[in-house]
């Protein structure tokens, strides 16, 4: 335990602090690249936002809390409320908080998802179970050939789910923590589509930040699932694949504590200077910076550049065991362990998700397993997603034990995995930051007999 409390102080911590108590928006990721430790108080990196008029930026409420989804043909069809512009609503409400406790750069897309049957995708000419990149046309198309169907439109994305499970984690009125400020960057057009998965994300208080483009177009994900549960992806990257660093980023990025960087991002050449940018700028001003690998075939396409900025700015890396060993460019015959291990030499704190099978956080050469707690599986998509929330979670809270972090962040998952959906509800978020408040102050001497109680949240 004694490595991975160190390891956990100093990602938590910055350098020592004069007497006097050091500013709420102080960094905290110095320690982690070899400061010293502190113990700073409860809930420190928090910024509570005062006299912010949730209604007009978006606070949660019982009617909606737990429905993301809506009927896809409002959203295609451009309902005026879709239509109404909350990016300047949201502007002229408030400048925002002093700093942002997570902010996210990923992509902005709309997920589309249906039940169809075999004959469908064979009539469409669509390989089952694959992911495809589709242009304006070939989207079209299936939406249309999908009219007879029952399908959702929802806020989609890896990164927005880990986003809207972290701010609902931090958002809870159940606990006497301040509430997590959390935003994203992306881009989105100026389309319904655009002004769609804006309201969505200020609805579950994750501030989408970033202009929509103008005469862009949003970019969508149409998930197609069969009887056999297999899902079969479409994605029409439209404005998602555009990140441009303007002022307004960087000054966002200089107040952020951490940083978070989508892996989907580096499918795109001209994002790569964009993500350098704003690790040098996150890196400068002394925020933690995390990068998702997001997707297999991503990181053999793009190894070097995932190389390039995990290599030399990330302190924390999330991956499930098959990015993990794509990112060592080891055989599937290697053990998720081993990945966990030898990643862990050159990045601070390593996460790699293995399923059913448990989790790992490799540490300086080292990997403490963390098992996985007993659930009923009914949709594992979005567990990963579910799980790197919980490890942010834990670390901005302050929590100074990486195997309890874990074992928190894998209750998390457990609960998304046992529901269908890929967005860890409301009610369960207050009841999982509840118990994470009433134990994190005992995992710092959590031993191996009392992984069982934490476990079984």
């Amino acid at each position: 335990m004694a490595l991975a409390s160190t390891t956990a102080s100093r990602l938590i911590s910055r350098r020592l602090p004069p007497p006097s108590p050091p500013p709420a928006a102080a960094p905290y990721a110095a320690a982690l690249r070899g400061g010293a430790c502190w113990a700073r108080p409860r809930g420190y990196l928090s910024v509570r936002w005062e006299a912010r008029p949730k209604a007009l930026m978006g606070g949660l409420s019982d009617a909606d809390d737990d429905d993301e989804e809506v009927d896809g043909r409002g959203v295609l069809s451009g309902a005026p409320s879709l239509q109404q512009d909350v990016f300047e609503l949201a502007v002229a409400s408030s400048s925002g908080p002093e700093r942002w406790d997570v902010l996210g750069l990923g992509q902005a897309m709309v997920d589309f998802s249906g039940m169809v049957d075999d004959e469908f995708l064979e009539r469409l000419g669509i390989e089952k179970g694959t992911r495809t990149l589709v242009n304006h046309e070939e989207r079209g198309r299936v939406l249309r050939a999908m009219d007879g169907c029952t399908y959702k439109a929802a806020a989609g994305g890896s990164l927005s789910n880990s986003l809207v499970a972290l701010s609902r984690l931090g958002s809870s009125q159940i606990t006497s923590y301040p509430e997590l400020r959390i935003a994203m960057a992306g881009s989105v057009g100026s389309d319904p589509l655009g002004s769609f998965y804006r309201q969505k994300l200020q609805r579950a208080n994750v501030q989408f930040l970033s202009k929509p483009v103008k005469d862009g177009t949003t970019g969508t994900v149409i998930v197609l699932t069969t009887p056999d549960a297999q899902r079969t992806m479409l994605a029409y990257q439209g404005t998602s694949s555009t990140l441009a660093y303007d002022s307004d980023l960087a000054d966002t990025v200089s107040k952020s504590n951490i940083l978070v960087v989508e892996g989907y991002l580096f499918e795109f050449a001209h994002t790569i200077e964009a993500i350098k940018q704003a690790c040098e700028d996150a890196k400068k001003n002394g925020a933690l910076i995390a990068v998702s690998a997001s997707d297999v075939s991503c990181i053999k396409r793009c190894h070097s550049d995932f190389w390039d900025i995990v290599g030399n700015y990330a302190d924390i890396l999330f991956a499930n065991a098959n990015e993990a060993r794509a990112f060592c460019e080891l055989t599937s015959e290697e053990s998720t362990m081993s990945a966990a291990r030898y990643l862990s030499h050159s990045i601070p704190l390593v996460s790699v998700t293995d399923g059913n099978h448990g989790s790992y956080i490799g540490v300086k050469g080292e990997a403490i397993y963390i098992p996985p707690p007993s659930c009923i599986p009914v949709d594992t998509c979005g567990a990963g997603d579910a799980y790197a929330s919980g490890i942010l979670y834990g670390i901005v809270r302050g929590a100074s034990d990486l195997k309890g972090i874990g074992l928190l962040a894998a209750r998390v998952a457990a609960v998304v995995v046992g529901q269908q959906g890929t967005r860890l509800r409301v009610k369960d978020a207050d009841r999982l930051a509840e118990l994470f408040e009433s134990h994190l102050d005992n995992l710092e001497v959590c031993s191996d007999a009392e992984t069982d109680q934490v476990s079984n949240f």
